[in-house]
C-alpha cells in the first residue's frame, strides 16, 4: 500500500506540474494557428496591392504558412518540456526519411519552383501541356491547374511541366485562326477575298494588327480553296473561328457566290 500511496502521490505531482504547461501550449497552438491564418490573409492582400504576380501568390503563401506552422509547432514543443534541439533533429531525421519517400513530390517541389523563377507561363495564359489545352488558372507548390475551353479542370504535377514542351499561346498576344473556304474554280478570286476581308475588318474581336489575309491555298477538283487568316487573342480565339465562317457563309448567300462544283464524265465502252 505503500508503494501504491508513493507512486501515487509522484503521479499527482508531475499532473500538477505538467497540466498548467500542456493547457499553455495547447491555446499557443490554437492561437498561433489563427494568428499564422490571419497572415497568410494579410499576405495575399498585400501581394494583390503590391501588384505582385498572381502565379506567385498561392505559392507564397503555402510556403509562409508551412514554415509558421513548423516554427509553432517546435515552440509548443518546448513549452511542454521537450527539447528543442532534439526535437529539430527528429524532425531533421524524419524530413530526410520522408523525402525519400516521397521524391516524385519533391520533383513537383523543384518544378514549382524553376516555372515561378523561368516563367514559361503565368496565370491567365493559354497554353498546351501534355496534350491538354487549357488557361492556367493556379500554380501550386506541386500542381499547375488549367482550366480547357470545354469547363475541365485539368491537375498537371510541376515535375511534368517542367520537363516538357511547354506551347504557350498567350505569349505574342495574338494568335493566328486558320480557316479554309471553297469556292467555285471560275469565281472572281478578287471580288471573294474583298467580301471576305469585308467580313474580318468588320468584327471588332479580329485583331488589326497582325492585318488578316485571304490567298489562294490550292486547287482542287472544280474549286478554290482559299485560306483565310484572321488573328484574334486567346480569350476571342474560338469565337473568331466559329463567328468568321457563318458570316462568311452569309456574305456568299447574300452576293451569289457560287460554291464548289464537282462534275463527273461517265463514259460507256463496247464490249
Amino acid at each position: 500500500m505503500e508503494q501504491i500511496h508513493i507512486y501515487t502521490q509522484r503521479l499527482t505531482d508531475w499532473a500538477v506540474t505538467f497540466t498548467p504547461k500542456l493547457i499553455g501550449a495547447l491555446l499557443a497552438l490554437l492561437i498561433g494557428f489563427w494568428i499564422i491564418g490571419k497572415i497568410e490573409r494579410i499576405l495575399g492582400t498585400a501581394l494583390q496591392k503590391r501588384k505582385v504576380d498572381p502565379s506567385l501568390h498561392g505559392f507564397l503563401r503555402s510556403i509562409v504558412g508551412v514554415g509558421l506552422k513548423i516554427v509553432l509547432i517546435i515552440s509548443c514543443a518546448g513549452m511542454v518540456g521537450f527539447q528543442s534541439s532534439s526535437l529539430v533533429a527528429i524532425i531533421g531525421a524524419a524530413g530526410l526519411a520522408v523525402g525519400l519517400a516521397l521524391q516524385g513530390s519533391l520533383a513537383n517541389f523543384a518544378g514549382g519552383v524553376l516555372i515561378l523563377m523561368f516563367k514559361p507561363y503565368k496565370v491567365g495564359d493559354l497554353v498546351q501541356i501534355q496534350g491538354n489545352t487549357g488557361h492556367v488558372t493556379e500554380i501550386q507548390i506541386f500542381n499547375t491547374i488549367l482550366k480547357t475551353s470545354d469547363g475541365k479542370i485539368v491537375i498537371i504535377p510541376n515535375a511534368k511541366c517542367s520537363n516538357d514542351t511547354i506551347t504557350n499561346l498567350s505569349r505574342t498576344g495574338a494568335l493566328r485562326v486558320d480557316l479554309i473556304c471553297k469556292i467555285a474554280f471560275d469565281e472572281d478570286f478578287n471580288k471573294v477575298k474583298a467580301l471576305i476581308m469585308h467580313v474580318l475588318q468588320s468584327d471588332p474581336k479580329v485583331l488589326k494588327d497582325p492585318a488578316p489575309d485571304v490567298t489562294v491555298l490550292e486547287y482542287q477538283e472544280g474549286s478554290l480553296v482559299l485560306a483565310v487568316r484572321p488573328y484574334a487573342t486567346d480569350v476571342d480565339y474560338w469565337d473568331v473561328y466559329f463567328n468568321t465562317y457563318s458570316r462568311i457563309q452569309e456574305a456568299f448567300v447574300k452576293n451569289n457566290v457560287s460554291g464548289p462544283r464537282i462534275t463527273r464524265v461517265i463514259t460507256q465502252t463496247q464490249a
